[in-house]
């Protein structure tokens, strides 16, 4: 009888060489069980640090400077602002998404359907330019002050607007499909027997809503909430219409204003804490808890009709919303458009605007391609190795697009600086660090580490769904990595590929802070041209290319909305698709 073979073990040891196998440290055997690819796995570590360089520039300047750069003298007044305004804004779009979600999936009103999916368009609306809209329509100059002076006296005492509670309003409107859409999520994979038990038990509908279903959608409001504080903690273009002087707007007025270079790293790196903090606290949130349910999905809850007085105010909530968040902006700005065209008729368009937007449309092509390209790389890079090294390197590259943009667009500029200096100093002149900064390549780079998460997440979930016997398969077949990537895995991820290019042109043709910061002279786009106009109070001449921007924006929002697949599991079969009651 021929003896089975066994791993060998200390007692069965004999020789010195395996006894130093034994001894092998655990990340030692992972380093070599992905080197039998290495070069998949170091290109995705190189990916990696490409990414964090720019976060990494910030952190090593600023700490360096500390103790020797005098910070301005209202630091306490920002932090202190910036606090309270992403928490006026986590507060407005957790009651404003929350309520809505909660509104549209747990009763049926008029329209509800077509509400479900509509409440979604405010995220196409970017906040700078629902800000001077809102300040042109209801400043002390605007229409809305103008006809309450006429109506009821000049003499009319009206709050100002532009005041921190006018900033968290106009965020609020247009961050809150955020929480809209993790809340709907949630509540439609709810089981309804926990909340159906908690209402046997003599618990009310509002007592039901906090102690069951709040609880259970807990990582999902977590989630909307990361995301739109890091969306706030980014944004200085629609806090300084308001006059409202946050962190990020230190930076900018740092950088651009004072050329303070020492100062403005230093407030990146404290514009950095706050979004470790963001993403901290939503770990804290979801705690250590997991939330399951019986079953496979949920039935989704219950939903009742309403009738009368309460079906009609769930129509104005919901209109309400909308209107605020997209509709009545689209109209002010058409009607900007039309009359700004009736008024000079010669000139329907402005001579700038085709330049703009060519740079607008071909920073986003480049970055988009660029995007895809590298995520597809990442993607393929985790199935060709089997070690840990390129996933990890991949969850690293998703970190970017939680850096807010003018820690990203400083870093960069520190990045290079500091890669012009190691050049200088091993002899060669000249340097290459003006050499991107002073161009487009620096805003290229700028966004691609800023947007390459959206792009990986997106091409991953394709992947995802390619079965590892598939890529086995070609190997066995003699196929190299790359005939795979070529022949295999971009042919079955091109769904992905699709909305991951997609997705990034328009995140970049919207993308205000990193090209005011890294904008080479005489450079501009869509967004900046909108920002410098209605700085300056011109608000119809920004009409078109804000309404451009809108509209490259909803398409994202309809595939997100699709993607999605908030499907009502009560909504009736339509007409002609399977079988069962109506």
């Amino acid at each position: 009888m021929t003896q089975a073979a066994t791993a060998p073990t200390r007692s069965t040891v004999t020789s010195p060489r395996q006894r130093r196998r034994l001894r092998r440290p655990w990340w030692r055997s992972r380093w070599r069980s992905s080197s039998d690819r290495p070069f998949w796995s170091a290109l995705a570590l190189l990916v990696a640090a490409f990414v964090v360089l720019p976060v990494l520039a910030v952190v090593v300047d600023g700490l360096e400077a500390t103790g020797s750069v005098r910070l301005p003298s209202g630091l306490a007044a920002m932090a202190l602002t910036t606090l309270l305004l992403m928490g006026g804004v986590a507060v407005g779009t957790l009651v404003v998404g929350g309520g809505l979600a909660w509104l549209v999936t747990v009763t049926r009103f008029p329209l509800r359907d077509l509400f479900s999916w509509m409440l979604v368009l405010p995220l196409a609306m970017p906040a700078y330019i629902l800000g001077f809209v809102f300040l042109s329509t209801f400043d002390e100059a605007g229409p809305v002050q103008g006809w309450l002076r006429d109506t009821v006296g000049q003499g009319l005492w009206l709050p100002p607007v532009r005041t921190l509670p006018g900033a968290v309003l106009v965020l609020t409107m247009t961050l809150f499909p955020y929480v809209y859409l993790m809340a709907r999520a949630a509540f439609l994979e709810q089981s309804p027997s926990t909340y159906d038990a908690a209402r046997t038990l003599g618990a009310g509908r509002g007592r039901a809503l906090r102690s069951v279903v709040l609880p259970l959608a807990r990582p999902s409001l977590a989630a909307g909430l990361a995301l739109v504080m890091m969306e706030v903690l980014t944004d200085f273009a629609t806090v300084q219409y308001f006059g409202v002087e946050t962190v990020s707007v230190g930076v900018y007025k740092a950088w651009k204003g004072s050329y303070d270079f020492a100062a403005a790293s230093q407030l990146s790196v404290l514009v950095l804490l706050f979004a470790v903090a963001v993403l901290t606290g939503e770990r804290l949130l979801r705690g250590r808890a997991r939330y399951t349910q019986r079953g496979s999905r949920g039935q989704g809850l219950e939903p009742v009709r309403l009738h009368g007085v309460r079906a009609a105010v769930a129509v104005v909530c919901c209109l309400v919303a909308l209107g605020i968040g997209f509709l009545l902006p689209v109209v002010r700005l058409a009607g900007w458009a039309i009359g700004e065209a009736r008024r000079s008729p010669g000139e329907l368009v402005d001579p700038r605007f085709s330049g703009y937007l060519a740079n607008s449309l071909t920073v986003a092509v480049v970055v988009a391609l660029g995007c895809v390209v590298v995520a597809l790389v990442l993607g393929h890079a985790g199935r060709m190795a089997t070690g840990p090294l390129p996933h990890v390197a991949a969850q690293i590259t998703t970190f970017g697009y939680a850096v807010p943009g003018a820690v990203v667009g400083i870093g960069v500029l520190l990045a290079f600086a500091g890669l012009d200096s190691l050049v200088r100093g091993v002899g060669v002149e000249g340097g290459t660090g003006l050499l991107v900064t002073g161009s487009v390549a620096g805003i290229l780079y700028a966004y691609l580490v800023r947007f390459l998460a959206p792009a990986y997440q997106a091409i991953d979930a394709s992947l995802t769904k390619v079965s590892r016997t598939t890529t086995l398969s070609a190997l066995s077949l003699g196929a190299g990595p790359r005939r795979i990537l070529w022949r295999v895995h971009l042919p079955l991820a091109r769904s992905g590929v699709f909305v991951a290019f997609v997705l990034v042109l328009v995140d970049a043709i919207k993308e205000l802070p990193l090209v005011l910061l890294l904008r080479p002279f005489g450079f501009s786009t869509l967004a900046v041209w909108v920002y410098e106009l209605a700085s300056e109070n011109y608000w119809e001449k920004a009409a078109l290319p804000a309404l451009v921007i809108v509209a490259a924006a909803v398409v994202p929002v309809f595939l997100l909305f699709r993607h999605a697949r908030l499907v009502d599991p009560h909504r009736p079969p339509a007409a002609g698709r399977g079988r069962g009651p109506a």
